[in-house]
């Protein structure tokens, strides 16, 4: 049986595989290592807490043969918009269907009608191919299943409360990394290899619909360790979390649209016309400039936006979305009866750790699966219901992988045994980068406002406290991210996808139909073909 070591195992200093983060990325792949040595999963919350158990939506697979799995490769290659590698789509659309296959046979409750299961679609989809499960809780039901199948193996450990650090290296090559323990004890672990599959980041922004662990680590530990960081510009914005003074940006899902919702203006106007022929299912990009557009007054002032389900009379809303009319509730607020505000949230990042279609980053040994990593998969946008995939697919074949590096090169590190907590603190500075990112790195960008975040992320670096503790190392990464973001969003000089200009509002396929990547100590971005 599995262990679950957040107070009864000690921290090892040797293992054969380090998977940092325990959503559907890296349980999937700690089953695919079990059989190969031992398997540590380091997650440093409690297990089940991830942006994996946040998905409402959906996973989309294309279940109906060939011709499905060739319509779902379109789509995905159509939302996006160009920088898609055709590569990773294949793999993925191809694969899904097994993989989803794997997940019903280890028990994982997918809704159904008369026994058959149901299908929705979502936006840019062209036909139904979108599962789900308890109506919106979808993840959380794919990373139950997916715990009690790992904890039933005997060589995974599973590691709660446990921050990563930073990643041991020698040469080009990671033979470990430093965590610190729950008493604020740091300790070195050396592998064969290590996956990040540490999800994303979306504490960045002030407005995101990302749960407080997503501090985009994994990244930040790669890009310190040399390793190359891609396509950090293309960061997606739901364009539909609750809009209310005080209320955290909870996530209405897409599939409400694919459900028939409609968007209306503060006028009661439905606009989506006005911006693309697909109206509320055109991609998530278009919608949610759209209605950053609609929100916005003549004279500058903020104007509401609405999500509109009165019309939809052929389903039961609060059966087919238990969670969110559960949450509307705590409001005053149904789904069936009321208009529900609405603005975008930074909801997914399309970029990260730069890997190839087994997860390997430029590093050698170091892998990466899941949101924290690029393999280009979703290019500059992502299709809808496509992340959940992408985490069991990509997870899995890192595995497969991983199997096959050396033996443990094990390097005595020196780590001291305790550190003294900072006094410092550290909010102030978090909400500025908070603030500065969504005002001046968000949905809409332009040069002047890219260069004042830069001058203002600089102003905070030279502030970062330099205590080792957990709110200081996730600030410490969530600067390296918004750094990352705006180079790389300065750097490509046209609108696509996510990344829209106002200053360079055309898509550029002369100069721009590649993939931003950069690396420590390299002074500009560079932009490589697939």
């Amino acid at each position: 049986m599995c262990m679950i070591a957040s107070d009864v195992m000690k921290i090892p200093t040797q293992t054969d595989y380090v998977i940092v983060g325990a959503g559907i990325a890296g349980l999937r792949a700690a089953i695919g290592l079990s059989d190969m040595g031992r398997v540590l999963v380091i997650t440093k919350e409690q297990l089940g807490e991830s942006n994996t158990s946040y998905a409402q939506g959906g996973i989309a697979v294309a279940m109906g043969g060939e011709e499905d799995v060739s319509l779902h490769f379109e789509d995905t290659l159509s939302a996006g918009d160009g920088l898609v590698n055709r590569k990773a789509a294949k793999v993925l659309v191809e694969e899904g269907p097994s993989r989803v296959d794997e997940l019903l046979h280890w028990g994982t409750g997918f809704d159904r009608h008369n026994g058959e299961l149901m299908l929705t679609r979502e936006g840019a989809h062209s036909r139904n191919r979108i599962l789900h499960a308890n109506g919106d809780a979808t993840g959380a039901e794919i990373g139950r299943s997916l715990l009690a199948h790992a904890r039933a193996l005997e060589n995974v450990s599973l590691l709660e409360w446990t921050m990563c650090v930073d990643l041991l290296v020698r040469g080009d090559e990671v033979i470990g990394l430093t965590v610190l323990d729950r008493e604020g004890y740091l300790h070195a672990i050396h592998a064969r290899a290590v996956l990040l599959a540490s999800g994303g980041a979306g504490q960045v922004y002030s407005d995101t619909t990302n749960p407080a662990v997503a501090t985009g680590d994994g990244i930040a530990m790669a890009y310190r360790a040399g390793a190359e960081i891609s396509d950090m510009e293309f960061y997606q914005f739901h364009p539909t979390a609750l809009s209310l003074p005080g209320v955290s940006r909870f996530l209405l899902s897409e599939a409400l649209r694919g459900e028939g919702a409609y968007l209306r203006n503060s006028q009661g106007e439905r606009f989506m016309e006005r911006y693309h022929p697909l109206l509320e299912l055109a991609p998530r990009d278009v919608v949610a400039r759209a209605i950053t557009r609609e929100g916005m007054g003549a004279n500058g002032e903020s104007l509401p936006v609405y999500l509109d389900m009165r019309h939809v009379q052929a389903i039961d809303l609060r059966k087919r979305f238990p969670g969110i009319s559960a949450f509307l509730a705590q409001h005053s607020l149904d789904l069936s009866r009321d208009l529900i505000p609405v603005r975008p949230a930074a909801h997914y990042l399309m970029g990260g750790v730069k890997t190839d279609v087994d997860g390997r980053a430029s590093l050698k040994r170091l892998y990466a699966a899941g949101e924290a990593a690029c393999t280009g998969v979703h290019g500059a946008n992502r299709l809808a219901s496509n992340s959940l995939l992408e985490g069991l697919v990509f997870g899995a074949r890192a595995a497969e992988m991983m199997c096959q590096e050396a033996e443990i090169a094990a390097v005595p590190v020196s780590i001291p045994e305790a550190q003294a907590l900072s006094s410092e603190d550290d909010s102030d500075l978090l909400r500025r980068l908070q603030q500065v990112m969504w005002q001046k790195a968000g949905l809409l960008r332009d040069a002047v406002g890219l260069r004042d975040a830069q001058a203002e992320l600089k102003c905070v670096g030279a502030q970062l406290p330099t205590g080792v503790e957990r709110p200081l190392l996730e600030l410490r990464n969530l600067h390296a991210i918004g750094e990352l973001i705006v180079r790389s969003a300065l750097a490509r000089e046209e609108s696509r996808g996510a990344h829209y200009r106002n200053d360079f509002s055309h898509r550029d396929d002369v100069h721009f139909q590649r993939h931003s990547v950069l690396s420590e100590g390299e002074a500009s971005v560079r932009f490589v073909a697939d």
